[in-house]
Order: structure tokens, then C-alpha cells, then sequence
């Protein structure tokens, strides 16, 4: 004779008025204590797995669980529960959670939604569309949802069906030793529906390949070689998932006039002899407008201004970098018979004498000597 059925909460060793996650747990730890990969021959074992699964599927469902509780055994079964057909089925039905993830109650995860792909492109600016940024329009070919079918890949009107091979959870289970492996299905691809009736204009694909200029923000301060993310401008995900990212890796062009160090800038202004010897107000070039600077009397070639603030913005918003200004002197290679003979004159007039060169932190010749500055 058959011995009655023992009552689901002490199966689970759990009290009537346990939570949701408290019954997920007991039953995670004694499935895998009793499970038959485990236990080997032992019927026993095998007997106490197919109960706990039995407990847990009544016991983690909330309306089999309020007929349950009301009504005893009887409740769910009135109300068409009849447990499972032996190990595989209860393998089969908890697969996810014996593969290592928890779908409550054995639904498993449903359909998964897949992103695109990303798209890698480049782009090339001058150095002064670098230093104020920009809005560039960049030209690419790119897969974007199907306009007849929005990307579902089936015909207007129609719907995707479940995948017969999966039953809809997106993921098939194989057994590796004591657990159940969940692997994405081969025939869905992990979706949990196929399309039957397909889209005429995609053949089923959902998308469809478009070439379209995207207006690309440049941020001011980007140095060659860096990144930006687009978001949303790469390849449309398959079965109307979302498209993926578009990354702008940037050529920052040379400048005939301006040399970059990190956020540093780098020039060199010529003096005339006099200049230099004398002292003058000068022009010097940066970016934005020319700015003028004081030259000392006997300034020697090389010496370094530095323009503080005025050389490129950090990208992060961390600040401006400087200008550093070479100055040199400006030999002149054919003198007329008149300005030769002065030349000499003053050469003889100077004699040995020789400008002592200034060693304060401003005219350092060590501007670019600096460790690059971290961006």
C-alpha cells in the first residue's frame, strides 16, 4: 500500500509562514544534497529528490501554494498539478537551476534580447578643431531594423513563435558530471521564438544594410589616437534588440605652426638681431589671437616664455595647458657692404663680452623636458 504523502513544508524542513526566498534556499541546498549524480544507486536518494523537487514546485508557485495550504495535497491537484514523470523531467524543467542560474517555479529565463554589434571607425581633424571641438558628420554603412517589420523579421501582423527545440527558454540542458549545463539553443540562438512567417522585404532578418551620415560631437581637447563612444550608432541588434555602440578613434593632423605635447603646446618666434640685443614687444602666435610679450634686453636664442593657459583643454575638463614659446634669433644670410662694416664695427666694439643668460623658472629651456601630463 502506498504511504501518504508527508507535508511539503517539512519535506523542505521549512515552517508554514516562510518567505518566497527562504523556500528557494532550502531547496537549493537539499536538490543538491540528495541529487542522483551524487548518490549513485541509492534509491533512497533518488526517492527524497523527486519529493523535494515536488515540494518546491507547489511550494515556490503562489497560487499552488494557497490551494495548498488551504486545501492540503488535494488543492493543487484539483487544480491540475500532477508533479513529474520521473528525474529527467525534473532535470529537464529546472535546468537553469541546475546549470548554476535560478528560474523560480522551473520557467526558466524566457527569451533573451541580443544587442548588435559595435562598429569601429576612424576620423581625422586639424589640431584647431581639436582645441575649440566640433560637430563632424561622418559618412559609414551600418545595419539598422528592417522599416517594414521593425525588426522582428516576420510579417506585419504576425508574431514569433516559441522555439520547439528549447520550448521557449532560449537555452537547452546537457548533463557534465553531477550538473545539468545550460547552453544557449542552437535553433533560436537563445531568443525563446523563431520566426515562421518571415518578413518579405528582410527575408526574416530584421535588418538592413543603410549607408547615413552621423553628426559626431567632438569634445574639446581630444588628443590623437583617443576614443569616443557613440551610443546607439553601431549594427541594430538581431530580432529588434538594440543596436550597439559606435566607437571614433581620432587623427589629430600635424600643425605647421604648433607642436603638442599632451595638453602642452610648443612654437618657436624668431627675433631680428636687434631685438634680441635691445628688448622688444612682440607678437606671438597661439590658437585663438596673437598675444604680445615683452622680450628682455640680451635675450639669448633658445630661451623659453611660457604663456600660461594657453595651450590645449584637458578633455576631462581637468584645465588648459600652456604655450611654450622657443625663442631664437634670425641670422640674416647676405648683408650689403654698408651693414657688413657695422656688423664688424659693433663685433669689435663688444669684444668678449658675453649676455649672461637668465636662469629664473619662467625662461627654463627644460619646457618640454616635463614628464608628459597624465590625460
Amino acid at each position: 500500500m502506498k504511504s501518504e504523502k508527508r507535508d511539503y513544508y517539512e519535506i523542505l524542513g521549512l515552517q508554514r509562514n516562510c518567505e518566497a526566498g527562504e523556500i528557494k534556499k532550502a531547496y537549493r541546498r537539499l536538490a543538491m544534497e540528495h541529487h542522483p549524480d551524487r548518490n549513485p544507486g541509492d534509491h533512497a536518494s533518488e526517492e527524497r529528490f523527486k519529493e523535494l523537487a515536488e515540494a518546491y514546485q507547489v511550494l515556490s508557485d503562489g497560487e499552488k501554494r494557497s490551494l495548498y495550504d488551504q486545501y492540503g495535497h488535494a488543492g493543487p491537484r484539483n487544480a491540475g498539478f500532477q508533479g513529474f514523470s520521473g528525474i529527467e523531467d525534473i532535470l529537464s524543467q529546472f535546468a537553469d537551476f541546475f546549470g548554476g542560474g535560478f528560474g523560480g517555479g522551473g520557467r526558466g529565463r524566457g527569451p533573451r534580447v541580443e544587442a548588435g554589434e559595435d562598429l569601429q571607425e576612424q576620423m581625422t581633424i586639424t589640431l584647431r578643431e581639436a582645441q575649440k571641438g566640433c560637430q563632424k558628420p561622418l559618412e559609414l554603412t551600418r545595419l539598422v531594423h528592417c522599416a517594414k517589420c521593425s525588426g522582428s523579421g516576420g510579417k506585419p501582423g504576425t508574431q514569433p513563435i516559441p522555439c520547439n527545440t528549447c520550448g521557449g527558454r532560449g537555452q537547452v540542458a546537457h548533463s557534465q558530471g553531477i550538473f545539468m549545463i545550460a547552453t544557449t539553443c542552437p535553433t533560436c540562438r537563445g531568443r525563446g521564438r523563431v520566426v515562421k512567417d518571415k518578413c518579405d522585404e528582410c527575408k526574416g532578418g530584421g535588418v538592413e544594410r543603410k549607408r547615413e551620415s552621423v553628426l559626431v560631437n567632438v569634445p574639446a581637447g581630444i588628443d590623437d589616437g583617443q576614443t569616443l563612444r557613440v551610443p546607439g550608432k553601431g549594427m541594430a541588434g538581431p530580432a529588434g534588440g538594440p543596436p550597439g555602440h559606435l566607437y571614433v578613434t581620432f587623427h589629430v593632423e600635424g600643425d605647421a605652426q604648433f607642436e603638442r605635447d599632451g595638453d602642452d603646446l610648443y612654437t618657436e618666434v624668431a627675433l631680428t638681431f636687434a631685438q634680441a640685443t635691445l628688448g622688444a614687444r612682440i607678437a606671438v602666435p597661439t590658437l585663438d589671437d596673437a598675444v604680445e610679450i615683452d622680450v628682455g634686453a640680451g635675450t639669448q636664442p633658445g630661451t623659453i616664455k611660457v604663456l600660461r593657459g594657453r595651450g590645449m583643454p584637458n578633455v576631462h575638463g581637468r584645465g588648459v595647458g600652456d604655450l611654450a614659446v622657443r625663442l631664437t634669433v634670425a641670422v640674416p644670410k647676405k648683408l650689403t657692404a654698408e651693414q657688413k662694416k657695422l656688423v664688424e664695427e659693433l663685433g669689435e666694439a663688444l669684444g668678449d663680452a658675453h649676455a649672461a643668460l637668465k636662469d629664473d623658472e619662467e625662461e627654463s629651456g627644460f619646457f618640454f623636458k616635463r614628464k608628459k601630463k597624465k590625460r
